[in-house]
């Protein structure tokens, strides 16, 4: 069962980009006998990580059935009968924003493909490193993709193997991928979820009752009302047959883990529990941190809503500044699109944040934020709060610098349009208009989720996109710029 024909992948971005984008999120379950609606209530959850497709695959004993559409889960599994065509007691799904492969719903997940040994479904987080190598090999041997997205490398990969079994196959297929990956996957007799050897993204395992769940985080383990039972390690592997039976593998051998820092910033949802620490209380925490190492004379502590508001809380209450919603953001407006003038992006960053101008006039202000990607929400974000009559306007950033780009699953851009890439901290400052810009420092970030500091020697997170400190090689990357240059290389005797 499919949705409607491929729309063109031409799909307008958001023009808020001082937020890096989201990712992606998964959700399976194994052993319900709703199995497609609690699939469905957990993607609800976990849409925050990827607004722009969803799907869902299920399998009832005989056959597999698939559901994808572009949009929000509501929108593409509100209909009844959706769910209801998405039979069986197993079931897993994926809601998307694009990093590798574009829009289009070609690219949108789970992917399905009948192998030699039956169907198989996946659904990935995160980023493959080496895809484009790895595509450009398989097509020379005779492999014919049908999306332009890097998990399908992962599907043809296991369809060449040669070892006999299925689940040898994926494991020989992974040992040829490197990169970040949480994947959920299934086959006529299991469902299989693992995590790449560092654990750069997240995935949790819950019960309910004796059906097991997998989510890329727990709030969505709440929701559908199944109890927490542990993560999914870094490199394990766990496999659940129909009749609830779990056995968990470790094909990559033991690696120091590298989480993915920025989870705790800003991806995940602030109900979530990450490593076994609350979200909520580490981005408190990091506020605190900020106010240590920045403090400021101000009246007021001011988040730039939603993302910036347990960092304020928290900058708030170790200054002793007080805390004031001084930006109201509309929760009816949907996503920004790219308008054909200045002045209607302008408009639509007003038409999702307004300044409580009764508030914040005449007061010293101290703004909250994630982060800063290319500064122009910033700048538009302080202006705002100039125009309501601030008398000074004073920017915090809850994480450090965003000055190298991500290649694990964020969509972040080229690095040259990263402002923190191209300009120092007093420079930027002089763009957004602050009258003072401070980030929180990397050891401050690292404190605030638990570590004494950075370790340089051997990081417990990846933490690439602030220190450039990448912790898998990035075969494609290193292919681009080899052949950029050789195309800049002079022609001999010219």
């Amino acid at each position: 069962m499919e949705s409607a024909p491929e729309a063109a992948d031409s799909t307008p971005w958001d023009t808020d980009a001082d937020h890096l984008r989201e990712e992606c999120g998964i959700f399976g379950v194994i052993g319900s006998a709703e199995a497609a609606a609690t699939t469905a209530l957990g993607l609800h959850a976990l849409q925050h990580r990827g607004q722009e497709a969803c799907g869902i695959v299920s399998w009832d004993g005989a056959e597999f059935y698939a559901h994808r559409g572009l949009g929000h889960v509501a929108q593409v599994f509100g209909p009844a009968e959706v769910l209801a065509g998405l039979k069986g007691q197993m079931a897993s799904g994926h809601v998307r924003y694009s990093t590798t492969g574009g829009a289009g719903l070609r690219n949108v997940q789970p992917l399905f493909a009948d192998l030699a040994r039956g169907g198989f479904s996946i659904a990935h987080n995160g980023n493959i490193s080496n895809a484009a190598r790895l595509r450009h090999e398989l097509v020379n041997k005779g492999a014919i993709f049908q999306s332009t997205s890097d998990t399908e490398t992962i599907v043809h990969l296991i369809a060449t193997s040669r070892y006999p079994t299925l689940l040898d196959r994926f494991v020989d297929a992974l040992r040829l991928v490197e990169g970040a990956y949480a994947l959920i996957c299934m086959t006529p007799k299991r469902m299989i979820a693992c995590r790449d050897p560092l654990g750069i993204r997240p995935l949790v395992m819950g019960k309910i009752g004796d059906a097991t769940v997998f989510a890329s985080e727990t709030v969505a383990l709440d929701v559908v009302g199944a109890e927490f039972v542990r993560e999914v390690e870094p490199g394990e592997l766990v496999e659940v047959r129909a009749d609830g039976r779990v056995s968990t593998h470790r094909p990559f051998g033991d690696h120091p883990p590298r989480p993915c820092i920025f989870e705790h910033v800003y991806f995940s949802r602030p109900d979530s529990v990450l490593g076994g620490q609350s979200v909520y209380e580490v981005r408190r925490q990091i506020g605190a941190e900020l106010a240590a190492e920045a403090p400021v004379e101000a009246d007021l502590v001011v988040p730039v809503p939603d993302s910036g508001v347990p960092a304020a809380i928290g900058y708030a209450q170790a200054s002793g500044i007080p805390f004031g919603l001084g930006i109201i953001r509309s929760h009816y407006v949907g996503r920004t699109f790219i308008q054909p003038s200045e002045g209607a992006r302008h408009a639509d960053v007003k038409r999702k944040h307004n300044a409580n101008r009764a508030l914040v006039a005449g007061k010293r202000i101290v703004l909250i934020d994630d982060s800063i990607v290319r500064g122009t929400t910033s700048l538009k974000i302080v202006q705002m709060m100039r125009d309501a009559g601030a008398a000074e306007v004073h920017f915090r950033v809850a994480s450090p610098p965003t000055d190298h780009s991500c290649f694990y699953g964020v969509d972040t851009p080229e690095r040259e349009k990263l402002l923190a890439a191209r300009m120092g901290v007093a420079e930027m400052a002089k763009f957004i208009q602050a009258d003072s810009l401070a980030f929180v420092s990397i050891d401050g970030l690292y404190r605030a989720v638990g570590e004494p500091g950075r370790n340089a020697a051997c990081p417990q997170h990846c933490d690439a996109c602030f220190t450039g400190d990448y912790p898998t090689r990035l075969t494609d990357l290193a292919d681009r710029e080899a052949e950029a240059d050789q195309l800049r290389l002079p022609v001999a005797g010219k």
